[in-house]
């Protein structure tokens, strides 16, 4: 008499690596089951955000940029928009990576950004979990994305989660 192993439950699965586009969507087991589901009720296809912390994040070319620190969301669309990674050795400051086109990995993220764009990139301050809106403009402007401020009392449309 032949046993037949049992299948792997779902957690035992090793995990697979989705190209998501601005949205940032991942497709989990009960969305795959039921695609009309997915389709009709977009936050089935969100994936859990508070996951990416202390990941690594990885340039197009699977070079490291580090590890990310902070998610910022824009306020509007309630989408993350660029992440956080502390770069240098003596006077180590944050860095924003933008988030549009990125690759979920088991332990990394891929960005669409270079390394070399990350960076030159903009060191900006923080003002509290925001920045300022003329930072903000600076940070869209460098990663070449468009921007437009929200309808917001401060004008802000990044903040962090």
């Amino acid at each position: 008499m032949t046993e037949t192993p049992a299948s792997p439950s779902a957690t035992a699965l090793p995990s697979e690596e989705v190209a998501v586009d601005d949205a940032i969507h991942e497709n989990p087991p009960e969305a795959d089951a039921n695609a009309t589901e997915a389709e009709t009720d977009p936050t089935v296809a969100y994936r859990d955000f508070s996951e990416w912390h202390g990941k690594d994040l990885v340039d197009r070319n699977g070079e490291r940029i580090g590890r990310l620190e902070d998610v910022y969301f824009d306020v509007g669309t309630d989408q993350p928009q660029f992440a956080t990674v502390k770069e240098g050795l003596i006077g180590r400051h944050l860095t924003f990576v933008p988030l549009t086109e990125v690759t979920l990995g088991p332990d990394d993220l891929q960005v669409s950004a270079s390394r070399a764009e990350v960076k030159g990139a903009p060191t900006l301050e923080l003002e509290g979990d925001e920045l300022s809106q003329a930072d903000e403009s600076i940070l869209y402007h460098y990663y070449q994305l468009n921007y437009t401020p929200s309808d917001t009392p401060s004008g802000r449309r990044l903040a962090r989660r």
